[in-house]
């Protein structure tokens, strides 16, 4: 089975708690219950980032927490399944910022596979505007604006490359 951190705590089904064996299907190696046939299918996770810019500087935050704890990244979380990824990229704006953003454009989708957590894929979107007193709250430990030549350490490949294709 591969390595994915989401499939190793898969050992039974979540339909009739039959154990799960693998099984090669549409060209993967699949959990499949050995019971009832439910194959469960592993999907990346969605996360959802804003790139905010004010006075030619962009909006970061620190890390509070693993993976990239102490270094920077865009304001972003995880979707949750019955949220749009603009107002998931909102929401985490504002838990991380206390800024009330206006999305914008689909800067990009980027996908990643080194995060501990699992593979995801990243949606940045372009806010056009922002509201609010900047501060640092939720599992961020500071929020600032920074030049593009004075970035920080940044903790993921995906801000890097959002960030990239913003400036470029």
């Amino acid at each position: 089975m591969p390595s994915d951190p989401q499939l190793q705590p898969l050992r039974f089904c979540s339909r009739c708690t039959g154990e799960l064996e693998t099984r090669e299907l549409h060209g993967y190696l699949r959990p499949v219950c050995g019971t009832c046939g439910f194959v469960v299918y592993i999907s990346p996770k969605v996360s959802c980032a804003v790139v905010l810019e004010r006075d030619g500087r962009v909006l970061l935050v620190k890390r509070r927490n693993e993976p990239g704890r102490g270094l920077w990244c865009l304001p972003c979380g995880f979707a949750e399944a019955d949220e749009a990824p603009e107002i998931a990229a909102a929401r985490e704006a504002l838990e991380e910022t206390g800024l009330h953003v206006a999305i914008g454009q689909l800067l990009g989708a980027y996908h990643y596979t080194d995060d501990p957590r699992g593979a995801g894929i990243m949606l940045a979107y372009r806010a056009v505007s922002a509201d609010g007193d900047l501060i640092a709250a939720d599992d961020a430990d500071d929020a600032r604006f920074f030049a593009p030549d004075a970035l920080p350490p940044l903790s993921h490949h995906t801000h890097r490359r959002a960030l990239q294709d913003y400036f470029a």
